[in-house]
Formats: C-alpha cells, sequence, structure tokens
C-alpha cells in the first residue's frame, strides 16, 4: 500500500511539475497565447468526448445484442445487420469528434 500511495504521489508531482514548466512557457509566448491553449484544450476534450460516447455506446449496444442472441438464438441472422449498420454510426461520432479536433489544431 505504501508503494502505490508513494507511485500516487510521485505522478501528482510530475503533473504538477510539467504544468508550471507549461504555464512558464506560455507566458513567455505572447498575448495570444491562451487563446491558442484553450483551443489545443478544446480539441482534446472534443476527441475525448467523442470516444467516451462512442466507446459507452457500443459496449450498451453490443451487451444488449448479446443479451438478445442469448435469449433467442434463432433472431441472431435477423441482428446482426441492425447492431453492425448500429456500431458504424456510433464509429462515426468518434470520427466526427476526431475531425473537429483535427479541424481546431489548424486554428493554432
Amino acid at each position: 500500500m505504501k508503494k502505490l500511495v508513494s507511485l500516487a504521489a510521485a505522478v501528482g508531482l510530475a503533473v504538477i511539475h510539467s504544468g508550471l514548466a507549461f504555464a512558464a512557457e506560455g507566458a513567455a509566448a505572447g498575448p495570444e497565447a491562451p487563446a491558442k491553449v484553450a483551443i489545443a484544450i478544446a480539441a482534446g476534450v472534443a476527441v475525448a468526448i467523442a470516444a467516451f460516447g462512442a466507446a459507452l455506446g457500443q459496449g450498451r449496444v453490443g451487451a444488449s445484442a448479446m443479451e438478445s442472441i442469448g435469449r433467442n438464438p434463432n433472431a441472431a441472422d435477423r441482428l446482426f445487420v441492425p447492431l453492425v449498420i448500429t456500431l458504424a454510426l456510433l464509429e462515426a461520432l468518434a470520427l466526427y469528434g476526431f475531425v473537429i479536433a483535427i479541424l481546431l489544431q489548424a486554428k493554432i
């Protein structure tokens, strides 16, 4: 347990010090640096939210499909196409977030 606490403390200190280093670098960059930092953070958040939503949706769809097939194995053929279409649409959500992040990165 002590090793885990010391590892967590070391990681926390590393994160805090890296934030200070980036802040010092940003202060020396100029007055438009905070806007660029905000755009970079927004790009990361866009990808994170899109990936999280897509992963959550795919997990729920997959679990529901497997439960349905488990209850009625004869319906597996009829469930396959809607399952694949739903998974493709959910994956498109993640790709939209990625495209938004790329567009935001182009503004930096």
